[in-house]
């Protein structure tokens, strides 16, 4: 059997997010960086360190009001015009 680094776990874990919390309270990153980040160049512009934690906010933000909104119309499913 191999042995498993640690080393690599917590790299991979601080890499990703892990369970570190971003400014707005949210810790789960659902963005896919390196496909924000090819967006970002393709249109000639560089990347900062914190844009994929403020877009990650963004995202959830959306994802807050859309769920609202289906609610309020008494609806359990999300749909496009929710956002």
């Amino acid at each position: 059997m191999a042995k498993a680094s640690k080393g690599k776990a917590k790299k991979s874990a601080a890499k990703s997010g892990g369970s570190k919390k971003s400014s707005g309270g949210k810790s789960e990153i659902l963005i896919v960086a390196s496909k924000m980040k090819e967006a970002i160049r393709k249109a000639g512009y560089n990347v900062a360190g914190d844009a994929i934690h403020h877009l990650n906010e963004r995202v959830h933000q959306m994802l807050e009001g859309a769920t609202h909104r289906a609610g309020t119309n008494g609806r359990k499913t999300v749909r496009g015009h929710d956002f």
